[in-house]
């Protein structure tokens, strides 16, 4: 059986783009349902609550323990992830029109595309929490996609 290191994720997000909402969905219910998120010095205090928020071009993680108390806040510039974001939602958009009317064979090159910025996303994510959060490399990835998603009302940050 399947744990989870997360009780809640609330994002804070205004208006997001139609097509994300169900990138958002999924990666909120895969994240409910399994995923390594451990604070290094606050391990035995979970499963977490989570808030995420980006204000003036930082993603701000506010993180509570089991017992509801507040752990300290983790705030992370999101200017490394301009490129990858940008990709992302250029890959969406591809994506789109070659649905309507595209192939097969081009839909799963974007879809294999759009796979390599997570990995991508990831790695950095992980690379830049290293010390601060444990996270294994499915949870970086909706982690990433929620990053996407959080920035989707706020493109012009980047």
């Amino acid at each position: 059986m399947s744990k989870s290191d997360l009780k809640s994720i609330h994002l804070s997000e205004g208006q997001s783009l139609s097509t994300l909402g169900n990138e958002r969905d999924l990666a909120l219910r895969d994240l409910a349902e399994d995923s390594v998120f451990k604070p290094v010095h606050h391990e035995d205090s979970g499963p977490y609550d989570l808030s995420l928020t980006i204000h003036d071009g930082r993603l701000v993680m506010d993180i509570k323990g089991n017992d509801g108390a507040a752990l300290p806040s983790l705030i992370l510039s999101i200017k490394p992830y301009s490129r990858l974001v940008r990709d992302y939602f250029m890959m969406i958009d591809s994506y789109e029109t070659m649905r309507r009317q595209g192939t097969g064979c081009q839909l799963e090159t974007i879809d294999m595309a759009r796979r390599g910025l997570h990995n991508e996303g990831a790695e950095l994510l992980i690379e830049r929490l290293d010390g601060k959060i444990r996270l294994d490399h499915p949870t970086a990835r909706r982690f990433f996609t929620l990053i996407c998603i959080l920035h989707s009302q706020n493109f012009s940050q980047f």
